[in-house]
């Protein structure tokens, strides 16, 4: 039986939650959740046998199998280094941390050196299994690559941003176009799926990132195209709502538990 703890206690969550209570997380055991507010962390654990700490250093404590987080990058790199040298894997969805090289350095370190492991979920997007495959082929061949993802939003998305202007609401405008750090780093809560398709191919720092504000627009396309000699690969996924990003965190933890594997 393997023992996971989820942090970040809010919509995302609680899907991820569900999912357990419902029995489609057979072979785990939810045993810690964390919020920055207690009182969503004992909300979640409602219907289960888990603890609402009130540290991420109480439930490192408790040497999880996993640390699934659904919260903020500020409270991923908060325990992922700690959390991997106890020799816990993390399954995060703030995928947007790893934009920090100095981040992923040490956190690849401390994975390494414990034998944890950082497993990256597909999120809204997905498709990382031949992203990385034609990266790997180009990288051996020592071929030009490029990659990178165009992401269509409604302008309302992008309120208290410094994307938005009003004029948004009556015109289509590309609104950024640069490297997927640079973009990150813009909006750390709006485009980590780019991040994740980035680390798949060639980095937050060379792959593209370009965003789309259409008036009206419910949700987010997010179109990715990585592309080198001969080959070519473009992944286009639309979700309404941000559900998929939890439900790819039950897919990957089903995967890692099953007699058989997707990649």
């Amino acid at each position: 039986m393997k023992t996971f703890a989820i942090a970040g206690c809010g919509h995302l969550g609680k899907i991820v939650k569900e999912a357990y209570i419902s029995g489609l997380l057979k072979g785990y055991k939810l045993i810690a959740t964390y919020s920055r507010k207690i009182e969503d962390a004992e909300k979640l654990t409602e219907g289960t046998e888990a603890k609402a700490l009130p540290s991420m250093e109480d439930v490192i404590a408790l040497k999880p199998d996993y640390i699934i987080e659904t919260a903020s990058i500020a409270l991923l790199k908060e325990f992922t280094i700690p959390a991997l040298e106890k020799g816990t894997s993390i399954i995060p969805l703030s995928i947007g941390a790893f934009a920090d090289s100095d981040f992923k350095t040490k956190a690849l370190e401390a994975a390494e050196n414990s034998g944890a492991r950082i497993y990256i979920p597909s999120g809204a997007v997905g498709g990382f299994d031949v992203l990385n495959t034609i990266s790997l082929i180009a990288k051996y061949n020592e071929w030009e690559i490029k990659a990178g993802i165009h992401t269509h939003k409604g302008p309302n998305s992008l309120k208290n941003t410094p994307l938005y202007s009003d004029n948004l609401q009556d015109e289509e405008k590309e609104v950024f176009s640069g490297s997927t750090k640079e973009a990150i780093a813009l909006l750390p809560t709006k485009v980590n799926v780019a991040v994740a398709s980035a680390l798949a191919t060639i980095g937050p720092e060379n792959a593209k990132a370009e965003i789309t504000s259409v008036p009206g627009f419910i949700g987010d396309d997010h179109c990715i195209t990585v592309e080198t000699e001969g080959l070519k690969a473009i992944v286009d996924i639309y979700s309404a709502n941000s559900d998929i990003a939890a439900w790819s965190v039950v897919a990957l933890m089903r995967n890692l538990s099953s007699p058989m594997m997707f990649f």
